[in-house]
């Protein structure tokens, strides 16, 4: 038997785009920005501007939220259009969301009832993930990885028809992390900031608007490390150390954990070819495989392996654990010589 595959957004924008609509949609998951998104998209165009006044209602769902109330709303028949649309926003807070279930197992055809449950999913062997699957749709947005941010940032610039240079595009990713609505925000405010004839982000306009620095950040350090830089990547942890607040050591260990950790899995993947590290580290891209090609010929498997002893002795310094009289940033230091020695 075949796997199921999972239903993504662009299948269900794609769906209302053909008035293919289903009676319910479980809207679930981590990740809430596509949560957000096919929300919002259905809010604005499965009913007319002129059917909306009355056959559209948007419940913002507290503790004190009663199912009852929600069930009422979806047993409604439209007025004047062929369906009505209920949007149920924040239904992890419902204490009893089970109580739902009766209605979708009958659930009313001239009803959309969207419900969107974030920061987390429902147990799929609860009833109601069952009996909406029977008879509607269920998307789960799960967290996204770190290597898909790249494509992400691309892919969302393109839309909007503006480019990015490669090194802002890190940039970005190393500031911002795995928060699509935050890093869709932040790529806003920059395209806002470009003129009429400039369509392209460069680190100095990150730099200027966002206030990374373009020389002396998380990306930079990385690529000094996996160069070997000792000078630049030395300059780099000193300016790091000098501002705790806004770079907290914590990223930049689990930043040198990701390097070396995939530096052991390159070397023991079983098809070394480019096409083999990309499967094997998850990677999206040739030039990322070239890094760490590069970076084997300066790390050899029992020095990454050391180095990742001496990473996660350095987690548990930085959280008071045998730490002594030394500073983080002495401690963070420390660490920066080990490796590069």
């Amino acid at each position: 038997m075949a796997a199921k595959v999972a239903i993504s957004h662009r299948d269900i924008v794609d769906s209302i785009r053909k008035n293919d609509l289903a009676p319910v949609y479980l809207l679930m998951g981590e990740e809430t920005y596509y949560i957000d998104k096919i929300s919002e998209y259905m809010e604005q165009n499965i009913l007319k501007p002129e059917e909306r006044d009355f056959n559209q209602q948007i419940i913002y769902c507290t503790r004190d939220t009663d199912v009852v109330d929600i069930v009422n709303s979806a047993k409604r028949y439209p007025m004047m259009a062929e369906h009505q649309v209920v949007i149920v926003k924040e239904a992890q807070n419902l204490l009893k969301i089970d109580d739902l279930v009766p209605y979708i197992n009958k659930p009313l055809q001239t009803t959309i009832l969207v419900i969107c449950y974030k920061h987390g999913s429902i147990d799929k062997r609860k009833k109601i993930v069952a009996a909406i699957e029977k008879n509607g749709v269920v998307y789960e947005s799960t967290k996204v990885k770190d290597s898909f941010l790249p494509q992400f940032i691309t892919d969302y610039l393109t839309r909007k028809k503006v480019a990015i240079e490669q090194n802002a595009c890190q940039l970005l990713v190393e500031a911002i992390g795995a928060d699509l609505s935050r890093m869709a925000t932040e790529l806003d405010k920059l395209i806002i900031t470009l003129g009429p004839d400039n369509r392209k982000i460069t680190s100095e306009h990150i730099e200027r608007n966002i206030g990374i620095s373009k020389d002396f950040n998380g990306f930079e350090l990385r690529k000094a490390i996996m160069e070997k830089d000792v000078f630049k990547a030395n300059q780099i942890i000193n300016y790091l150390s000098d501002n705790p607040k806004v770079n907290p050591p914590q990223p930049t260990l689990a930043m040198l954990f990701n390097i070396f950790s995939n530096i052991m899995l390159a070397y023991y993947a079983p098809d070394k070819s480019t096409r083999g590290i990309m499967e094997q580290l998850d990677l999206r891209a040739e030039w990322q495989v070239k890094q760490y090609t590069d970076a084997m010929k300066k790390y050899s498997a029992m020095k990454a392996m050391l180095i990742i002893g001496k990473i996660r002795e350095t987690d548990v310094k930085i959280k008071g654990v045998e730490k002594g009289n030394a500073s983080d940033a002495e401690v963070m230091r420390e660490l920066i010589f080990f490796i590069l020695h």
